[in-house]
Protein backbone atom coordinates (compact mmCIF):
# COMPACT_ATOMS: atom_id res chain seq x y z
CA UNK A 1 0.00 0.00 0.00
CA UNK A 2 2.06 3.39 -1.11
CA UNK A 3 -0.72 5.34 1.26
CA UNK A 4 -2.60 4.34 4.52
CA UNK A 5 -4.74 6.23 6.65
CA UNK A 6 -3.18 9.70 5.28
CA UNK A 7 -5.83 12.15 6.58
CA UNK A 8 -4.91 15.92 6.67
CA UNK A 9 -6.47 19.56 5.53
CA UNK A 10 -3.95 22.36 4.05
CA UNK A 11 -5.95 25.27 4.49
CA UNK A 12 -5.81 28.43 1.51
CA UNK A 13 -2.52 30.92 2.04
CA UNK A 14 -0.66 28.00 4.17
CA UNK A 15 3.01 27.27 2.89
CA UNK A 16 3.55 23.60 3.25
CA UNK A 17 6.14 20.90 2.98
CA UNK A 18 5.81 17.21 2.59
CA UNK A 19 9.28 15.38 3.46
CA UNK A 20 9.67 11.67 3.56
CA UNK A 21 12.32 9.15 2.29
CA UNK A 22 12.07 7.30 -1.17
CA UNK A 23 9.47 5.21 -0.66
CA UNK A 24 7.65 6.63 1.97
CA UNK A 25 4.29 7.68 -0.58
CA UNK A 26 5.33 11.17 -1.56
CA UNK A 27 5.33 10.58 -5.23
CA UNK A 28 1.42 9.02 -4.97
CA UNK A 29 0.64 11.88 -2.75
CA UNK A 30 1.18 14.64 -4.91
CA UNK A 31 -0.47 12.46 -8.22
CA UNK A 32 -3.31 12.90 -5.63
CA UNK A 33 -2.78 16.41 -4.56
CA UNK A 34 -2.61 17.61 -8.12
CA UNK A 35 -5.07 15.34 -9.72
CA UNK A 36 -3.48 13.30 -11.80
CA UNK A 37 -4.62 10.09 -9.90
CA UNK A 38 -7.43 9.59 -7.55
CA UNK A 39 -7.58 7.35 -4.42
CA UNK A 40 -8.47 4.15 -4.21
CA UNK A 41 -10.01 4.87 -1.52
CA UNK A 42 -11.30 7.52 0.29
CA UNK A 43 -11.97 11.27 -0.71
CA UNK A 44 -9.94 13.93 -1.84
CA UNK A 45 -11.88 18.09 -1.54
CA UNK A 46 -10.09 20.55 -3.80
CA UNK A 47 -11.54 23.60 -3.43
CA UNK A 48 -15.39 21.80 -2.82
CA UNK A 49 -14.49 19.52 -5.79
CA UNK A 50 -14.52 15.87 -5.22
CA UNK A 51 -11.96 14.19 -7.67
CA UNK A 52 -12.75 10.92 -6.89
CA UNK A 53 -15.13 9.70 -10.52
CA UNK A 54 -14.14 12.38 -12.42
CA UNK A 55 -13.44 11.92 -16.15
CA UNK A 56 -9.78 12.07 -17.83
CA UNK A 57 -11.10 15.55 -19.24
CA UNK A 58 -12.52 17.06 -16.06
CA UNK A 59 -9.33 16.54 -14.39
CA UNK A 60 -7.59 17.79 -17.17
CA UNK A 61 -10.06 20.79 -16.90
CA UNK A 62 -9.34 21.34 -12.78
CA UNK A 63 -5.53 20.75 -13.20
CA UNK A 64 -5.39 23.70 -15.87
CA UNK A 65 -7.33 26.05 -13.74
CA UNK A 66 -6.71 24.87 -10.16
CA UNK A 67 -2.77 23.64 -9.97
CA UNK A 68 0.41 25.20 -11.07
CA UNK A 69 2.61 22.39 -11.48
CA UNK A 70 6.56 23.38 -10.75
CA UNK A 71 9.14 19.90 -11.71
CA UNK A 72 12.28 19.22 -10.60
CA UNK A 73 13.00 18.94 -14.53
CA UNK A 74 11.73 22.06 -15.22
CA UNK A 75 9.81 20.81 -18.43
CA UNK A 76 10.36 23.86 -20.82
CA UNK A 77 10.22 24.09 -24.42
CA UNK A 78 13.57 24.37 -25.37
CA UNK A 79 13.30 26.34 -28.72
CA UNK A 80 11.10 29.24 -27.23
CA UNK A 81 11.30 31.83 -24.93
CA UNK A 82 10.76 32.53 -21.48
CA UNK A 83 7.42 34.65 -23.04
CA UNK A 84 6.43 31.70 -25.01
CA UNK A 85 7.01 28.95 -22.63
CA UNK A 86 5.28 31.21 -19.91
CA UNK A 87 2.16 31.82 -22.15
CA UNK A 88 1.95 28.24 -22.81
CA UNK A 89 -0.85 26.76 -20.81
CA UNK A 90 -2.88 30.18 -21.22
CA UNK A 91 -2.77 29.08 -24.71
CA UNK A 92 -4.72 25.53 -24.24
CA UNK A 93 -6.88 27.50 -22.00
CA UNK A 94 -8.15 29.87 -24.90
CA UNK A 95 -7.20 32.80 -23.27
CA UNK A 96 -7.08 36.16 -25.70
CA UNK A 97 -3.57 37.05 -26.65
CA UNK A 98 -3.48 39.99 -24.96
CA UNK A 99 -4.18 38.95 -21.96
CA UNK A 100 -1.47 36.32 -22.19
CA UNK A 101 1.14 38.81 -22.86
CA UNK A 102 -0.12 40.36 -19.98
CA UNK A 103 -0.03 37.70 -17.69
CA UNK A 104 3.05 36.42 -19.01
CA UNK A 105 4.83 39.77 -18.46
CA UNK A 106 3.87 40.10 -14.89
CA UNK A 107 4.37 36.34 -14.08
CA UNK A 108 8.28 36.66 -15.18
CA UNK A 109 8.19 40.02 -13.23
CA UNK A 110 7.02 38.21 -10.08
CA UNK A 111 9.91 36.06 -10.33
CA UNK A 112 12.88 38.70 -11.18
CA UNK A 113 13.24 37.57 -14.75
CA UNK A 114 11.81 40.69 -16.76
CA UNK A 115 15.03 41.22 -18.21
CA UNK A 116 14.59 37.50 -19.86
CA UNK A 117 12.00 37.69 -21.90
CA UNK A 118 13.41 36.49 -25.31
CA UNK A 119 16.07 33.66 -23.68
CA UNK A 120 15.47 30.52 -24.57
CA UNK A 121 16.25 27.84 -21.77
CA UNK A 122 20.04 27.11 -23.07
CA UNK A 123 20.65 31.04 -22.40
CA UNK A 124 19.50 30.54 -19.05
CA UNK A 125 20.86 29.08 -15.73
CA UNK A 126 19.18 26.10 -13.99
CA UNK A 127 17.79 28.96 -11.10
CA UNK A 128 16.55 31.01 -13.98
CA UNK A 129 14.91 27.74 -15.78
CA UNK A 130 13.14 27.24 -12.35
CA UNK A 131 11.69 30.10 -12.34
CA UNK A 132 10.46 30.55 -15.86
CA UNK A 133 8.34 27.47 -14.25
CA UNK A 134 7.47 29.07 -11.28
CA UNK A 135 6.20 31.83 -13.64
CA UNK A 136 4.24 29.43 -16.36
CA UNK A 137 2.55 28.27 -12.87
CA UNK A 138 1.11 31.18 -11.52
CA UNK A 139 0.22 32.64 -15.02
CA UNK A 140 -2.90 30.56 -14.91
CA UNK A 141 -3.15 31.89 -11.35
CA UNK A 142 -3.76 28.66 -9.56
CA UNK A 143 -5.38 27.87 -6.38
CA UNK A 144 -2.26 25.76 -5.18
CA UNK A 145 1.49 25.78 -6.43
CA UNK A 146 2.17 22.02 -6.68
CA UNK A 147 6.41 22.03 -6.67
CA UNK A 148 7.84 18.44 -6.73
CA UNK A 149 11.29 18.30 -5.59
CA UNK A 150 11.91 21.98 -7.36
CA UNK A 151 15.31 22.39 -6.11
CA UNK A 152 16.62 18.75 -7.12
CA UNK A 153 18.89 20.19 -9.71
CA UNK A 154 20.09 23.49 -8.37
CA UNK A 155 23.31 24.13 -6.51
CA UNK A 156 22.31 25.35 -2.90
CA UNK A 157 22.79 29.50 -3.63
CA UNK A 158 20.33 28.40 -6.36
CA UNK A 159 17.92 26.08 -4.25
CA UNK A 160 18.05 29.37 -1.53
CA UNK A 161 17.08 31.75 -4.05
CA UNK A 162 13.82 29.35 -5.38
CA UNK A 163 12.53 29.03 -2.31
CA UNK A 164 12.84 32.73 -0.86
CA UNK A 165 10.57 32.85 -4.26
CA UNK A 166 8.14 30.33 -2.86
CA UNK A 167 8.00 32.04 0.40
CA UNK A 168 7.54 35.76 -1.26
CA UNK A 169 4.89 34.32 -3.07
CA UNK A 170 3.31 32.91 0.19
CA UNK A 171 3.23 36.30 1.93
CA UNK A 172 1.51 37.37 -1.18
CA UNK A 173 -1.39 34.84 0.00
CA UNK A 174 -0.45 31.86 -2.57
CA UNK A 175 -1.07 28.14 -1.03
CA UNK A 176 2.28 26.43 -1.98
CA UNK A 177 2.77 23.07 -1.38
CA UNK A 178 6.84 21.66 -1.78
CA UNK A 179 7.14 17.56 -2.16
CA UNK A 180 11.24 17.09 -1.48
CA UNK A 181 13.41 14.42 0.29
CA UNK A 182 15.74 17.67 1.56
CA UNK A 183 15.47 18.78 5.61
CA UNK A 184 16.91 22.45 4.80
CA UNK A 185 14.22 22.18 1.84
CA UNK A 186 11.30 21.53 4.06
CA UNK A 187 12.11 23.66 6.79
CA UNK A 188 11.68 26.87 4.61
CA UNK A 189 7.89 26.12 4.82
CA UNK A 190 5.49 27.33 7.76
CA UNK A 191 3.85 23.39 8.41
CA UNK A 192 6.09 20.44 7.92
CA UNK A 193 4.24 16.82 7.08
CA UNK A 194 6.47 14.23 6.86
CA UNK A 195 5.88 10.48 5.72
CA UNK A 196 7.32 7.13 6.49
CA UNK A 197 6.02 3.51 4.96
CA UNK A 198 3.13 5.49 3.68
CA UNK A 199 2.09 6.85 6.79
CA UNK A 200 2.05 10.99 8.22
CA UNK A 201 4.27 10.61 11.35
CA UNK A 202 4.05 14.05 12.19
CA UNK A 203 2.56 17.11 11.00
CA UNK A 204 4.27 20.48 12.42
CA UNK A 205 3.17 24.31 12.16
CA UNK A 206 5.63 26.70 12.36
CA UNK A 207 8.70 27.88 11.33
CA UNK A 208 11.30 25.22 11.86
CA UNK A 209 15.20 25.60 12.41
CA UNK A 210 15.59 21.51 11.23
CA UNK A 211 13.71 18.74 10.81
CA UNK A 212 13.93 16.70 14.22
CA UNK A 213 12.71 13.61 12.16
CA UNK A 214 15.89 11.74 10.72
CA UNK A 215 14.46 10.55 7.35
CA UNK A 216 17.52 9.83 5.23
Amino acid sequence: MALGGVTFEIERGEFVAIIGPSGSGKSTLMHILGALDAPTSGEYILNGINIEDREDNELAEIRNREIGFVFQSYNLLARSSSLKNVSLPMMYADIPKKERYKRAVAALEAVGLSDKHNNTPNQLSGGEKQRVAIARALSMKPSILLADEPTGNLPTKQSEEIMDIFDNLNCEGHTVIVITHENEIAARAKRVITLVDGKIISDIKGKHERIEHEID
